[in-house]
């Protein structure tokens, strides 16, 4: 069984494990011993923490292999972004040049440097191995969060973000980032990713362009990429759509890759939810349920085939089931189709 719950102390060797596979570009789990012990203190303090509105709070969640007890993936909410340090994104839009006395009309992109999305919860560090990218493995260590979220909301900001990797190759080199380095920076990608994810982002507000780029001045292979996602992170995009988030012109000043958002009540996970009273028997049916208890630093989520009426004011779950997520008959449970 997969069970998704929040990060514990004995979790730091399957972390730093997680954090060597996910490679270049991925700035929320940076290849940092010491950074990665205080990630997980500072969610540790998250959870425990009685917050009645979104902070400095940062949630890392596991996926969990019950059978083997091995740890397979990572997922993570920041509830508020930008409090402590300044967060940066470029907004693609549009400038009009034009001239009735030449009947001359040109609509050109620019890149705008903002910190637009100060405030906001972002879902970020979701990483999952290979050989777990299958079944329902991916949604469940994804729409958990959203659970969660729906559950404590005073905890969370009305408006939810994700940014989505972007585009490099296996060396970490970004073709955005190769005009950025080109023209302002004098260091490479991985490098620039690195020292962002460690908490140094002095340097951006030091050497980022103050002004506008116009987008047809960067190279064509830059052009290209702006908004466009990693190969390994479209079906992350794909279930994000799916859920409601939308593509609104913000992209990350370093690889260019897409943040998307939503407003928490427009989530279908959030928004489908249900609590149903918890009874204990032998479910049958085949569609897939995402169940998640009502807890706090006891939280957990899995996903099981059952027969499923969201009419129904109880569902049927298994003792193992109701084990491995804390339940006894009669707790509240919520959950939804997947």
């Amino acid at each position: 069984m997969m069970i998704l719950r929040p990060i514990q102390q004995s979790d730091y060797p399957a972390l730093v494990k997680i954090a060597h596979e996910s490679g270049h570009g991925f700035t929320s789990l940076p290849n940092n011993e010491k950074l990665l012990q205080k990630k997980i203190d500072h969610s540790v303090s998250s959870f425990a923490k009685a917050a009645t509105e979104p902070g400095d709070e940062g949630y890392l969640f596991v996926l969990e292999d019950t059978e083997t007890g091995e740890v397979v993936g990572t997922s993570g909410i920041e509830a508020a972004v930008g409090l402590d340090d300044a967060f940066y994104h470029y907004h693609l839009s549009k400038v009009i040049h034009s001239s009735r006395t030449l009947n001359v009309y040109k609509a050109v992109d620019i890149l705008t440097l903002c910190n637009d999305y100060t405030g906001a919860t972002e879902l970020c560090t979701l990483f999952l191995k290979d050989a777990y990218r299958k079944n329902s493995n991916g949604k469940l260590l994804s729409k958990s969060r959203f659970m969660f979220i729906k559950q404590h909301q005073q905890r969370f900001a009305q408006t939810v973000i994700a940014e989505m990797r972007g585009v490099s190759d296996d060396n970490g080199s970004s073709p955005f980032w190769q005009w950025l380095e080109e023209h302002f920076f004098s260091m490479d990608f991985p490098t620039a990713d690195y020292l962002t994810g460690i908490g140094q982002k002095v340097f951006i507000a030091e050497l980022m362009p103050k002004y506008p780029i116009y987008v047809n001045l960067l190279s064509k292979n830059a052009q290209a990429v702006i908004g466009k996602v990693h190969d390994n992170t479209r079906p992350a995009i794909e279930l994000l759509k799916s859920e409601g988030f939308t593509f609104n012109g913000y992209v990350d000043i370093f690889d260019a890759g897409p943040t998307v958002e939503a407003k928490v009540d427009n989530i279908a996970t959030i928004r489908n939810a249900k609590h149903f009273k918890v009874e204990i028997g032998e479910p049958s049916g085949d569609t897939m349920v995402l169940l998640a208890n009502e807890k706090l630093t006891d939280f957990r989520a899995t996903v099981v085939p059952m027969t499923f009426d969201e009419r129904m004011s109880s569902i049927v779950i298994t003792q193992q089931v109701a084990d491995a997520l804390y339940l006894q008959a009669g707790d509240s449970v919520s959950a939804t189709t997947i």
